[in-house]
């Protein structure tokens, strides 16, 4: 059972595992892409749309569910060169 269900900078110092979940809507990103945007989206967890943390033994798990929204935000700042983002 999740105990959080948003981004909480306290709990991140107790995290010892990380999850990131793809759902149905983002069935066509390739094994390659799923690997960079789980990386992407961990590195910075405070800009996910969806942060769960599931408490386990010796901390606890972030789980990230990705969002369209995430993924178009990160393909966007991968691709634009920095002066000329939105």
């Amino acid at each position: 059972m999740a105990a959080h269900s948003h981004y909480d900078r306290k709990l991140e110092m107790l995290v010892m595992e990380r999850r990131t979940i793809f759902g149905d809507e983002l069935a066509e990103l390739s094994e390659d892409d799923r690997r960079w945007l789980a990386e992407a989206l961990h590195a910075e967890p405070h800009k996910a749309a969806e942060v769960r943390y599931e408490r386990q033994h010796t901390g606890f798990c972030r789980e990230i569910v990705a969002k369209r929204s995430d993924v178009e935000r990160l393909y966007r700042e991968r691709i634009l060169p920095t002066n000329e983002k939105p």
